[in-house]
């Protein structure tokens, strides 16, 4: 039997959505595992949205975020990079692999680095498995 992940890409509205849109623009193809959720920042996405998510079903979860120094509202990518390592500690806590979620830093422009995250991701997280077993 085939694994197909579920994948949540929270991404950045300033950024990582721009990047996402490049990619797709520049016809790259990247798995169809991938929910791309667009927040208006990194920032934005509490610790609960991403518990949510694997209790909804997610495999993984990736936070696209702004650059450090650039991020339009100052510190928000700051911000979701210390719930990730939060939630990362949660998921360990219950038996998760706490590598099911991951940040990265993308700029509006890079959209074949976009399709290689997410690439990554999908992969990194079939080689885990399903979150949570059925």
């Amino acid at each position: 039997m085939s694994f197909s992940p579920r994948v949540i890409a929270f991404c950045c509205d300033n950024s990582a959505y721009l990047a996402a849109d490049m990619a797709g623009t520049m016809k790259l193809s990247y798995p169809e595992e991938i929910e791309i959720v667009r927040v208006p920042c990194s920032g934005r996405v509490d610790a609960l949205h991403i518990l949510k998510a694997f209790e909804n079903g997610a495999d993984g979860v990736l936070i696209a975020a702004c650059y450090e120094n650039a991020c339009r509202y100052i510190r928000g990518n700051i911000r979701a990079k210390n719930r990730v390592d939060y939630v990362r500690s949660i998921l360990k806590d219950v038996g998760i692999e706490g590598e099911r979620i991951q940040i990265a830093y993308l700029a509006p422009n890079m959209g074949v680095k976009f399709a290689q995250i997410v690439s990554e991701m999908v992969e990194k997280v079939k080689e885990f498995g399903p979150a949570i077993p059925s």
